[in-house]
């Protein structure tokens, strides 16, 4: 049984390094490419994977599209309030049922979004849009 876990885990480290060699060559091949979400290897802080940032940090240019559909949506939904949201509003306003698991989910978001550059949290638990040139257009031609 040891044994088997040890051969899954040296399987595991090669994928990792494998997938993180060929994301840092795709992120090498085009740096300044506004069409491409940036990615980059997991930190070292995670064990045994490799990772993609799904939230990339904001920069100038970058648009709120290169975004995952329902950080898309957040911002969306952000865009168009009348001002800050707290994360149990945004819920309803992005098609999710106003439980506690969705209300924390959707606050987790709201977080990284704010680490990011993203958005802002002026006073603890409102959320508004960091800056609205990253919000341009419709964000889900669905």
């Amino acid at each position: 049984m040891l044994e088997v876990a040890q051969e899954d885990l040296s399987r595991w480290e090669i994928t990792r390094e494998t997938v993180t060699k060929a994301l840092a060559e795709l992120s090498a091949a085009e740096p300044d490419s506004d069409a491409d979400v940036p990615v980059e290897p997991a930190q070292k802080s995670q064990p045994h994977g490799a990772g993609v940032v799904m939230v990339p940090p904001w920069r100038e240019g970058l648009e709120a599209k290169v975004l995952p559909d329902v950080y898309r949506d957040i911002m969306e939904a952000l865009a168009d309030a009348p001002g800050p949201l707290q994360a149990k509003q945004v819920v309803p306003r992005i098609g999710l049922s106003a439980t506690a698991g969705k209300i924390e989910g959707t606050r987790a978001k709201l977080k990284r979004l704010v680490e990011r550059g993203w958005l802002a949290e002026d006073a603890p638990g409102r959320f508004a849009l960091a800056r609205r040139d990253a919000v341009t257009g419709p964000l889900n031609p669905r």
